[in-house]
């Protein structure tokens, strides 16, 4: 559990970052649209503030409680809220009908609840690439029996995520390629890969968005 820090955010400098994330994607995926989530997490509201001024409006959080205690500020915001961080089935319920995309579903009692709760809610099943023990996601062998049992919820799976193997940037290709290898034979479209440090290599290997916090608030309060 982790609340809310005190948030040290420059909007100014949040604005530069995002067009610099930008401008790396566009240099290695010219003419491609690949989405960027901005994560909040450990920052208060006015991150995400700075967020939506500079033309970001996809939100990753990673915990319900810190999700909760945004949500007032932005009521009126066209804001698509994305769940990223491991959940725990016994909290979904305070967040249903909140969340734009579930990207962290590893295991179908997850699956099942978020059925329950936001019938037809759009999820990304979330596969450990890499098998670091500290990882979550379900194994790569896992990951076609758990879309069908999602699909059969009526959960919306729009398709897969991972977290690349920590280090440097080229030693995650391997598992982002293995991803997108698995979204392909599973027919989906979306592949959420990539964070501050190896965003390149996620996107090279077709990722269709990353996931960037470090990189658009500097380090975690």
């Amino acid at each position: 559990m982790s609340g809310v820090g005190r948030s040290v955010v420059d909007a100014g400098a949040v604005a530069a970052n995002v067009h610099a994330v930008r401008e790396r994607l566009a240099r290695v995926a010219p003419g491609r649209v690949v989405r960027l989530v901005a994560v909040t997490k450990g920052f208060g509201a006015d991150a995400v503030r700075a967020a939506i001024d500079a033309g970001v409006l996809d939100i990753g959080e990673s915990y319900v409680q810190e999700l909760e205690q945004k949500l007032p500020a932005f009521a009126t915001d066209e804001l698509r809220w994305h769940m990223i961080g491991r959940l725990q089935r016994n909290k979904v319920r305070r967040v249903a009908t909140s969340v734009h995309l579930w990207q962290s579903v590893d295991r179908m009692e997850v699956a099942s609840e978020i059925a329950r709760r936001a019938p037809g809610g759009s999820v990304l099943i979330q596969v450990n690439v890499s098998g670091e023990p500290n990882k979550a996601g379900c194994a790569p062998d896992e990951a076609t029996a758990l879309v069908a049992q999602a699909q059969g919820l009526g959960l919306d799976v729009r398709g897969l995520m991972t977290v690349g193997l920590a280090g440097a940037p080229e030693l995650a290709r391997p598992g982002f390629r293995l991803l997108s290898r698995l979204a392909d034979d599973l027919g989906l479209a979306e592949r959420s890969m990539g964070m501050s440090d190896d965003l390149e290599v996620a996107v090279e290997e077709g990722s269709t968005m990353v996931r960037v916090g470090r990189g658009l608030f500097g380090a975690r309060p």
